[in-house]
């Protein structure tokens, strides 16, 4: 590992911390939630949202709200770990009655308390760096979804190397929990700027 790499994750606090830290000083999602990419994920998720009639839509890391701007759902309800991104986000949509903005504590979350028809997880697994978050991350993420999962994310181990310690690419297919079904895999079009491709999981029913 490179020096620059090692100082990078001597500073690294671990990815709850990073993400508040960053909002908190003012910083933002990151490039994936403007531009092409952005418009892309929300094309594609507005018209899932359409075609299937789905009514409650749970997200898991929200962020600083900027990819839900482009959103047109019936009822949403944001989490995030990093409290300043839920202000903001409650902030940014006071006046829009349909979203709504909680934080998210994974070490006290309960999926049986809050179901929505759909969970979506855009670009969030690979900032999950600790094994134990990634874990409860996909079981309170399916926990709560009654009937679709979605997930926007590079399906592949990480070949970093350390570079960028708030990266950790995995082959989540793979720890997705029993009773659910990869429905379709649809692949992003902007390769140039993103690995991450869309993953429908339905429920078995």
């Amino acid at each position: 590992m490179r020096l620059r790499a090692r100082i990078r994750a001597w500073r690294y606090p671990g990815s709850i911390r990073y993400w508040e830290r960053r909002y908190a000083r003012g910083g933002h999602s990151g490039a994936g939630s403007s531009g092409r990419l952005a418009a892309y994920k929300a094309d594609w998720l507005n018209r899932f949202v359409q075609e299937n009639a789905v009514q409650t839509i749970l997200e898991f890391g929200c962020g600083d709200g900027r990819q839900v701007q482009r959103a047109t759902y019936p009822d949403y309800l944001g989490l995030d770990v990093a409290p300043s991104a839920i202000q903001r986000c409650r902030d940014l949509f006071a006046a829009d009655p349909n979203k709504r903005f909680l934080v998210y504590d994974p070490c006290r979350f309960d999926p049986a308390g809050l179901k929505a028809e759909l969970g979506l997880s855009i670009e969030v697994l690979f900032h999950l760096t600790e094994d134990d978050l990634y874990h409860r991350y996909l079981e309170h993420l399916f926990g709560a979804a009654t009937r679709w999962v979605v997930i926007f994310a590079p399906d592949e181990p990480d070949q970093t190397g350390g570079q960028f310690p708030h990266l950790r690419p995995r082959r989540f297919t793979r720890d997705v929990p029993a009773g659910w079904r990869l429905q379709r895999r649809d692949t992003n079009p902007h390769r140039d700027i993103s690995m991450s491709d869309f993953f429908v999981f339905e429920k078995n029913q």
